[in-house]
């Protein structure tokens, strides 16, 4: 099983993580293995679906716990569903067990055939990768009109946004807004603020020199480095990045910070993560390394590889763009160091992540939310010092099989516990 998002991670809004739905019941009833339930929790979650993205990846769901209760016809049916709303990540479908028992049935090597001769959704040529900004006119056009007539906003939003708007928005849409009404609410929380960026958001295309100078000078540290088309949307303040199989997605009204535009109606954490315009380049740094981190083990749930996840793509989006996403936390732990890595250790063998990453009900004024960022720079930047051969430590990276074994050969526990 997957969720078909590969990534939640940077700046997730608390309205959106905290929610509970049919779909997270599908999984704690996947992970205690009752399958029939699980997958019955992933068909409603689908037929519920506001957007047809959103049903992508509980059809697959549903089809993996379908094929492991030993009902293959009907997990068959309901992959074929999967793919016909959008699934297409041919080289997951081979290697994930939980089908093993579809791969001797007639359909399967058509089927396989049909998903591997569409596209790949990414390119090995970092300067062939697109970066999308249609989704912007068009959001500001629907926006336009949803001043005009406010009674009828969910459905302007619907006709002149989303559903004209790129792959990359849909995927955005179903796994970060989740509901239309989701979108309009948080607007109304925020009408000062939405009114003021429309300016900044504009100015994406200058920006774009230095983000393909990242791609190629990641496709220089890492020759097997995949490329993705980045698409820039603007949501609910309800994630400032993520990826899925069909790119790098940017929400930008998290993303374009300067002085003149008014936070008052910010919460405490929205404020201190509205990042900074110029620094949109660094965030699609962060989540190019994010589409790039297949080639690591997954499966493991432990706070280590989950810290491991994000501080890499902090440091390695550091690495190729000249400054980490998440600055901010780097100045917060100067001298918190030890206290950090004294409270990390005590809960990296637990699944314990909700402390470290995404835990943004847990920010105050005195001490930032999403640390495990930081603690995994850390870990991620000790392994690349101490290799002689920087390549191969970003190779090394991006490849952990051992996360117990790369947080040792770190030498971080001995510079940050004594």
């Amino acid at each position: 099983m997957r969720k078909y998002l590969t990534y939640i991670f940077i700046l997730l809004s608390p309205a959106v993580f905290g929610q509970k739905s049919l779909s997270a019941k599908g999984d704690s009833l996947y992970e205690a293995k009752n399958f029939i339930q699980a997958g019955n929790c992933y068909l409603q979650s689908a037929k519920q679906a506001e957007f047809k993205a959103s049903a992508t990846g509980d059809y697959y769901n549903a089809a993996c716990c379908y094929a492991l209760s030993g009902k293959a016809d009907s997990a068959m049916i309901i992959l074929k569903l999967a793919i016909n709303s959008g699934y297409k990540n041919a080289a997951h479908l081979v290697t994930d067990s939980d089908l093993n028992s579809l791969h001797q049935m007639p359909e399967w090597r058509p089927l396989l055939n049909s998903l591997e001769k569409q596209a790949k959704g990414f390119t090995d040529d970092p300067l062939k990768a697109k970066l999308v900004t249609s989704d912007i006119k068009n959001f500001w056009t629907a926006y336009d009109r949803a001043q005009k007539d406010t009674a009828n906003r969910l459905k302007i939003y619907r006709q002149y946004y989303v559903d004209p708007g790129s792959a990359g928005l849909q995927d955005y849409f179903a796994y970060k807004v989740i509901h239309m009404k989701n979108f309009v609410k948080g607007h109304d929380k925020k009408q000062k603020f939405y009114a003021a960026i429309r300016k900044n958001t504009y100015t994406v295309d200058k920006q774009k020199p230095q983000m393909m100078a990242s791609f190629v000078k990641l496709k220089e540290l890492y020759p097997q480095a995949k490329f993705p088309d980045v698409y820039f949307v603007i949501g609910a303040f309800s994630s400032g990045g993520t990826s899925s199989d069909n790119g790098l997605l940017i929400g930008l009204d998290q993303a374009v910070r300067t002085p003149d535009i008014p936070v008052d109606e910010l919460t405490l954490w929205e404020n201190n993560n509205f990042g900074k315009l110029d620094y949109i380049p660094n965030l699609v740094a962060h989540e190019l390394i994010h589409f790039n981190q297949d080639g690591m083990l997954g499966g493991d749930t432990t706070l280590l590889r989950a810290v491991l996840v994000e501080g890499m793509a902090d440091f390695l989006g550091e690495l190729i763009s000249g400054h980490t996403a998440n600055e901010r936390l780097h100045v917060w732990a100067k001298g918190h160091e030890k206290q950090i890595w004294s409270d990390f250790e005590k809960e990296m063998y637990l699944k314990r992540g909700y402390n470290w990453i995404a835990n943004s009900n847990q920010e105050t004024a005195d001490k930032p939310a999403d640390l495990g960022y930081w603690v995994g720079y850390q870990i991620c930047k000790g392994y690349y010092d101490n290799c002689p051969d920087k390549k191969q430590a970003i190779y090394d990276m991006l490849n952990i099989k051992d996360y117990k074994a790369f947080y040792e050969k770190s030498g971080t526990n001995k510079k940050f516990s004594n």
